[in-house]
């Protein structure tokens, strides 16, 4: 009991310690996106997109997503419950929910947390076998997306539009690019969308927000802006300018097209005390970011953020 008593304290201690560098981190990325990587890819979501000279790294995997896994939807779908314990969570779940159930049986009737499986050494070894569990399940999951992953023909665009990105600060062509023909004008847009999607974030205009990206893109940035209220700040993002970008992948679902593009940026980003003015995070110095963007369109329509991440 007493060894059991001190694990539980130990973890507490850890979690206490940890969390001021978590809050530190979300405070120091106060820009669009928080320094999150958000949003869906349709059925790309939980696939990496490809490496590109901008982004030679890895966009780091969604920590918002609406999307679940083996869903093949559009950006619109409805919001995933998610969590380690979500409902319909498989074989992580129901191991994870009766890990938790047996410690909270012990608890109710006074044997402990973890008395309901017999023991420390009962717990290091259930504790083992759902780590050799979620490995194997890891790896069939990952091998089961392998297989199933449509194939798509790579096209390269004309001489004409490779010499107008170039133009543009864009790089070449993603190594896995679908056949969808980007063109001048598309990249034109995206490099719009980088800015004005960064001054209607400045200026709290959610209504132009709604138009500039996806409905889930616009829940995440209606959350983030309630918070920046309640601590009684503003995030204030100027002089952004694009410096280098590429085309990662693009490709068509149904009525919805996809862009993915890896964006090289420099910006100002400051958090103000909303009273006083007085700066409170960031540097009024410009600052450089890489971010990997993903672009919706539905059929004849205009384009829209679908998702930005992190790069690693």
């Amino acid at each position: 009991m007493q060894r059991t008593g001190g694990l539980v304290k130990a973890m507490a201690v850890l979690i206490s310690l940890a969390l001021p560098a978590v809050l530190a981190v979300s405070a120091a990325d106060a820009r669009v996106g928080g320094g999150f990587s958000s949003g869906s890819r349709g059925s790309r979501t939980f696939s990496a997109p490809p490496s590109t000279s901008t982004s030679p790294g890895t966009a780091s995997p969604f920590n918002r997503t609406y999307t679940q896994p083996g869903n093949n939807g559009g950006a619109f779908g409805a919001p995933a419950r998610g969590g380690f314990f979500n409902r319909g969570g498989g074989l992580l779940g129901g191991l994870a929910a009766g890990f938790l159930g047996a410690g909270l049986f012990g608890m109710l009737f006074g044997g402990g947390l973890f008395s309901g499986l017999g023991g420390f050494s009962s717990i290091l070894g259930l504790l083992l076998q759902v780590v050799l569990i979620v490995f194997l399940v890891r790896m069939a999951m990952a091998w089961w997306q392998r297989r199933n992953m449509p194939a798509y023909a790579g096209t390269v665009p004309p001489p004409d539009q490779q010499n107008f990105r170039s133009n543009m600060g864009f790089g070449g062509v993603g190594t896995n690019s679908a056949p969808l023909q980007i063109l001048p004008a598309d990249y034109e847009a995206f490099e719009r969308l980088l800015g004005d999607i960064q001054a209607a974030w400045s200026n709290e205009d959610v209504g132009r927000i709604r138009l500039l990206a996806t409905p889930e893109m616009v829940s995440y940035f209606e959350r983030d802006l309630e918070q920046n209220r309640a601590r009684g700040v503003i995030n204030k993002v100027t002089g952004v300018k694009l410096l280098q970008g590429d085309l990662a992948e693009a490709w068509r679902e149904g009525d919805e097209d996809f862009a993915t593009v890896a964006l090289r940026f420099s910006l100002v980003d400051t958090t103000l005390d909303r009273a006083s003015g007085r700066l409170v995070e960031g540097s009024e110095q410009p600052t450089q970011v890489t971010e990997v963007w993903t672009f919706l369109r539905q059929r004849g329509g205009n384009w829209q953020v679908s998702a930005i991440q992190q790069t690693n």
